[in-house]
This record gives structure tokens, C-alpha cells and sequence, in this order.
């Protein structure tokens, strides 16, 4: 089962700190938190190459994966195991997975908002 939606961003128990040595942190192109969040248990999400489900199909993540959210854009509302959003983390350039199925422990933007 592949699925479009990721959950809001902000620390909660079960994230993982990751250090980037000699990265340096830019709003809107770079994670600046360093938090890597679990993505639903049981769900392949669907990554896209823009905020929404009309956006074409770049790559599905496995099972259990976690995810360091860039930057997050306003999109498409989906609902998922989250909740509904419309925020949609980008997790690489060019990659957006939706906020309703990322494990952040928050309903808001816990990343810069992407330019």
C-alpha cells in the first residue's frame, strides 16, 4: 500500500537528533532542526515532486522509514493516520511527502517554509 501524507513537524518521542558535520543551516533549503521524524508505521509513502497528489511519483519510502524535513510548504489537504494537513514536508530537492503521515507531535510548521 503506497500513501500520500505526512504529519506535522516537531520534536516527539521517537525522533532521532542527527548531527550533519559542516552543514550549515539556510531557512528554506536545509533542515535546520537536524530531527529526523518516523513516518506511519505500516505505510510506504509516496514521495512527490511537489506539494499535492497531482504531482507525479518520484519514489516510495519503505517501510518504517524517517525522514529530515528541509523546509515544509502549504499544499494539497490529505488526511492520514496524523490527521489532516496541508503542510507537506520537503525531505530532499524536489521530494515532498504529505505532513499527515510524518510523526512530528505537532499540527503546524515545525520547519522554515520552503521559497
Amino acid at each position: 500500500m503506497a500513501v500520500d501524507e505526512v504529519g506535522a513537524v516537531e520534536e516527539a518521542e521517537g525522533t532521532e537528533v542527527v548531527a550533519e558535520a559542516g552543514a550549515e543551516a539556510e531557512v528554506g533549503t536545509l533542515a535546520a532542526t537536524g530531527v529526523r521524524y518516523p513516518v506511519a508505521p505500516g505505510y510506504r509513502v509516496n514521495v512527490r515532486s511537489g506539494p499535492g497528489t497531482n504531482y507525479n511519483v518520484v519514489r516510495t519510502l519503505q517501510y518504517n522509514a524517517t525522514v529530515l524535513i528541509n523546509c515544509q510548504k502549504a499544499g494539497q489537504s490529505v488526511s492520514g493516520p496524523y490527521g489532516t494537513s496541508k503542510i507537506w514536508d520537503n525531505i530532499a530537492n524536489g521530494e515532498f511527502i504529505s505532513d499527515a503521515y510524518v510523526k512530528t507531535g505537532s499540527d503546524g510548521y515545525v520547519a522554515p517554509r520552503c521559497a
